[in-house]
């Protein structure tokens, strides 16, 4: 998996991409669609206004991948007095912003699943992608996305160094997802390089 975005005249960005990496792009995708949750549509009838201001939970997620993708807006490093506070502030703020917050998450992988699917595989088995800007920034969003979930999965933190998930043997479980997120980051870093003015 040596894939890289390259830009394209006039904006965007192109990828070649093989069939397995068409695959795994668009497999990753739809289990981000999965964790993210379906969208809350509009009941039959209902004012689709008013379901717009819909308030969202007030509570954390408890799916560490969740956490990590809807994170607290405040916190309280020390648990002192502000906690309380802090942690009501967190509730009211996620009440008016995760809803949005999903839908916009939901959209990125689902651009992402829909330009996938809109590939025409040539008799190599490769494919070049083509992006627009505006799917390019969907691009970034569902990237960014998808190695923060595998990130959390593997216990990775800003901190960490990567070098430690170059060395996984092959025989560790791990090594799939290992390799998955550090393509992710690759594929990441190259597009940003592409947007780039």
């Amino acid at each position: 998996m040596s894939s890289h975005f390259e830009p394209l005249k006039g904006g965007g960005a192109a990828v070649a991409l093989d069939e397995v990496e068409v695959s795994i792009l668009r497999s990753l995708a739809v289990q981000m669609l999965e964790l993210i949750g379906p969208g809350d549509e509009p009941a039959q009838g209902e004012d689709p206004l008013a379901a717009l201001f819909a308030e969202g939970p007030s509570e954390p997620p408890t799916d560490p991948a969740l956490a990590r993708l809807f994170p607290e807006a405040y916190a309280d490093p020390e648990g002192g007095s502000e906690g309380e506070e802090l942690r009501a502030a967190s509730a009211e703020f996620r009440r008016f912003t995760e809803n949005d917050l999903r839908t916009r998450k939901r959209d990125d992988a689902l651009a992402v699943v829909r330009s996938l699917d809109s590939l025409t595989v040539a008799g190599d088995g490769g494919a070049v992608l083509e992006l627009d800007p505006e799917e390019c920034l969907h691009w970034l969003g569902a990237l960014n996305d998808l190695r923060l979930t595998i990130g959390t999965r593997l216990e990775v933190t800003e901190a960490d160094d990567n070098d430690d998930l170059y060395r996984l043997p092959d025989s560790d479980p791990r090594k799939p997802m290992v390799m998955a997120y550090l393509w992710l980051g690759a594929l990441q870093e190259t597009l940003i390089e592409t947007l780039r003015p």
